[in-house]
C-alpha cells in the first residue's frame, strides 16, 4: 500500500535561479547536502528514494531545495483528512488558542472592535475562531480540501467567511485587512515572496501580518546535520520538500529584512521559540531549551510585519 501512495505522487521540478527571499544569484550559495522523498532515520544508507540538493543562501540564509519539487495535485500533499494526524481532542477549541499573538497585534495596531483580519492556510479554523470572540471580523481560506471540510462541518466555520483554495488562487479588494496571519504556512509556499507580496495588496497601510516559520538557525538541525557527517553521508535534516511536513524552506530574520527593502514593509517586532525539541536525551532538555533561548537557536521565528507603503 505504501508504495502504491508513494508512487502516484507526480512532481515537476523547477530549477531555482535566484533566492526567493532576497533575490541572491544561487551560484553563490552553500549545498548543505541532499535531502530524500522520506524520513532518513538515524541509519540514513538503508534508505532509498528520489533526494534533492539543500542550498543556504549567502546573503540572508534562506535554506531551500534545489530543484524545487512541486507536486502536480497539490491534495497530494496536503489532501490527508485531519484524523490521520491529529485524536479527536484536535477539534476542541481553547480559549488560550493564538491569544498571544492576538494580544501582540492588538497592542501594534490600536486596535478597535470589528478590525478584520484574515487567516491563510486557515486549517480548521480554530484561528478564525480566537480572532472572532476577541473581537475581529473573521475571514480565512484553505488549500486543503479534508481541513476546509472539517471546519464548516466540525467547527461551525461560515462557508461565507472561508474560502476553498491556494494564495495564488483566491483574490481580496485592496487595503481590506488590518491584520493578516500566516500560521505555520510560508514555509509550504512554493514561491512565499511572492504570497507576502500580494497579501500585502489586501493589508490596509499601518496593517500588521504575522508569519511563523521554520529558522534556519535551529541548533538541533545542525547538530543532525553534523551527525550526518561524522557516518560519511551528504544528507541533512533540514526541510523536508517531498514527504510530511512537506516544509520547503526555513527562514532567517534577514530573509524578511531584506524582502522589506524590496516591499515596503517593516518588522516592528520579532522572537524565535524553542519549542519541541527532537532527538535530544530528555534529561539534556532543560541546558538545550535555555541555550536555544540565550543564542535565538530555537525552531520557530516569528515576525509581525506593518505595511509602510
Amino acid at each position: 500500500m505504501d508504495k502504491v501512495k508513494k508512487a502516484s505522487k507526480q512532481y515537476f521540478f523547477e530549477d531555482v535561479s535566484v533566492c526567493e527571499m532576497c533575490h541572491d544569484d544561487v551560484t553563490s550559495h552553500k549545498i548543505l547536502g541532499q535531502r530524500l522523498n522520506q524520513s532518513q532515520g538515524i541509519f540514513p544508507r538503508r534508505k532509498s528514494g528520489i533526494s534533492v540538493s539543500v542550498l543556504k543562501c549567502s546573503k540572508c540564509n534562506l535554506i531551500y531545495p534545489q530543484p524545487l519539487p512541486i507536486p502536480y495535485n497539490i491534495q497530494d500533499h496536503y489532501g490527508t483528512p485531519p484524523e490521520n494526524y491529529w485524536s479527536e481532542s484536535y477539534f476542541n477549541w481553547h480559549p488560550d488558542y493564538f491569544s498571544q499573538e492576538i494580544k501582540t497585534v492588538k497592542s501594534l495596531i490600536n486596535f478597535q472592535e470589528g478590525m478584520k483580519a484574515l487567516d491563510i492556510g486557515a486549517g480548521i479554523g480554530k484561528c478564525m475562531i480566537s480572532l472572532e470572540k476577541a473581537g475581529f471580523d473573521v475571514y480565512g481560506f484553505e488549500p486543503s480540501k479534508p481541513f476546509y471540510d472539517r471546519a464548516l462541518s466540525k467547527m461551525g466555520i461560515s462557508v461565507e467567511k472561508l474560502k476553498f483554495g491556494m494564495v495564488e488562487e483566491v483574490e481580496y479588494d485592496k487595503d481590506s485587512f488590518d491584520f493578516i496571519t500566516f500560521g505555520a504556512v510560508l514555509e509550504h509556499l512554493y514561491h512565499p515572496s511572492e504570497s507576502i507580496e500580494k497579501a500585502f495588496k489586501w493589508l490596509r497601510p499601518g496593517g500588521i501580518m504575522q508569519i511563523e516559520v521554520p529558522s534556519s538557525k535551529h541548533l538541533v538541525a545542525r547538530l543532525v546535520n553534523l551527525y550526518y557527517r561524522m557516518i560519511g553521508t551528504n544528507y541533512v535534516t533540514n526541510i523536508s520538500p517531498m514527504h510530511s511536513p512537506f516544509h520547503l524552506y526555513e527562514f532567517d530574520l534577514n530573509s524578511f529584512e531584506l524582502l522589506g527593502k524590496r516591499l515596503g514593509f517593516t518588522i516592528v517586532k520579532s522572537k524565535y521559540d524553542v519549542c519541541e525539541i527532537m532527538f535530544i536525551p530528555k534529561f539534556l532538555h532543560p541546558i538545550f531549551r535555555k541555550y536555544m533561548e540565550w543564542t535565538n537557536t530555537g525552531m520557530q521565528l516569528t515576525v509581525y510585519l506593518k505595511k509602510v507603503v
